[in-house]
């Protein structure tokens, strides 16, 4: 069987589940789903996929202790600090040289770090499809989520029929992708039953993903490589912090795989779901008579449907209130509806212009 590897993107902020995600502990690196960090789970999920000397993991110089605690079964070479945020084009590029360096030829999966999906097994399969795909032929493969509604938080891929068949699987050609659409685009797509909700989640061999590179964002790959010439003579930290700041803040999306003809999509036939925000913990969690979720010390009275987490020995308690959350850390606590969830972005904004509360970040 050819060489294959695992990439983990684990650099994001989790800004959606403050007060518990910070800068340090963002979402993937709490039990958000679960009883370990989400990335644990998602590095557990691709064990039985690829050797672990095989699973890197990209992160932020913030980060770098908690992902280490997160993957103590992974080698310590394999957990790459980006020395700053430069999108997913550039995590992709990283990912890419790391890879070209243990195999020129290897195809690898770029994957989000902190997705839930219960059916391990069927997901397996699914990746090892996707790699024999992306091993067939000069193609980006990607894995689409069939959609349960129109959802407007992620994108769109619209698939064009059949390219061939992989492992007895169907893998269908890409037409194009969508951008997140309003609702009315969003009820469109869905009607025509052509279109998958992109998930992130990619394989690729490196000499046909360097191509796309080549093809379709030409400064990132004159970037790119120079920090690979760079880290043959000075190593890899010094390649870094030289040449990273030089490469496009941009997403892959945008910088290669909306522009690529060559792309194809295997549709996932396992549960997933992104948790982006706290209402989806919800559909992860035990719930008590009346639906509400208790995380710590809890307690709801004439209440149902809440969310309710606290932290250390503080007794949390809600009375004669409904669909809530409410979240208590050690130096913060959040309250707000349900359906004002997605606003915590913007109040973390506030915080940041605010010089004396901006330490709650």
């Amino acid at each position: 069987m050819p060489e294959r590897y695992v990439v983990i993107m684990a650099g994001g902020r989790g800004e959606r589940f403050w007060p518990a995600s910070r800068p340090t502990t963002p979402k993937h690196l709490l039990p958000i789903v679960g009883e370990t960090p989400m990335l644990t789970q998602t590095v557990e999920r691709v064990m039985g996929v690829v050797p672990r000397e095989n699973i890197f993991v990209i992160t932020t110089q913030a980060q770098l202790p908690g992902v280490r605690a997160a993957c103590p079964m992974l080698p310590e070479a394999n957990l790459v600090a980006e020395p700053m945020g430069r999108d997913t084009a550039a995590a992709t590029g990283l990912a890419m040289l790391l890879v070209k360096q243990r195999a020129p030829g290897a195809a690898f999966a770029m994957l989000p770090a902190d997705h839930v999906v219960r059916d391990t097994a069927e997901y397996g399969r699914l990746l090892a499809t996707a790699f024999a795909a992306a091993e067939a032929d000069d193609v980006l493969v990607t894995l689409g989520i069939k959609p349960t509604g129109p959802a407007t938080g992620f994108g769109y891929i619209e698939q064009a029929g059949l390219w061939k068949k992989i492992d007895g699987r169907e893998v269908m050609a890409v037409k194009r992708f969508v951008e997140k659409p309003d609702l009315a685009t969003a009820q469109a797509c869905l009607a025509t039953g052509r279109y998958f909700w992109n998930a992130g989640m990619f394989v690729w061999r490196v000499p046909v993903l360097e191509a796309a590179f080549r093809a379709h964002a030409s400064e990132l790959h004159a970037c790119l490589a120079a920090m690979e010439a760079a880290a043959r003579s000075r190593g890899w930290a010094q390649a870094l912090a030289e040449g990273y700041p030089q490469l496009k803040k941009i997403s892959v999306d945008y910088a290669l795989m909306e522009k690529s003809t060559n792309v194809v999509v295997v549709p996932a036939t396992f549960d997933w779901d992104d948790v982006g925000a706290w209402p989806a913990v919800a559909s992860h969690s035990p719930k008590d008579s009346a639906g509400n979720v208790l995380r710590g010390l809890a307690l709801v009275e004439g209440g149902a449907g809440n969310i309710i987490v606290s932290t250390g020995d503080h007794l949390t308690a809600v009375v004669g209130a409904s669909d809530l959350v409410v979240v208590h850390t050690a130096d913060a606590t959040l309250v707000c509806p349900k359906d004002k969830a997605q606003e915590i972005k913007a109040l973390l904004k506030r915080l940041e212009a605010d010089a004396e509360k901006r330490r709650f970040l």
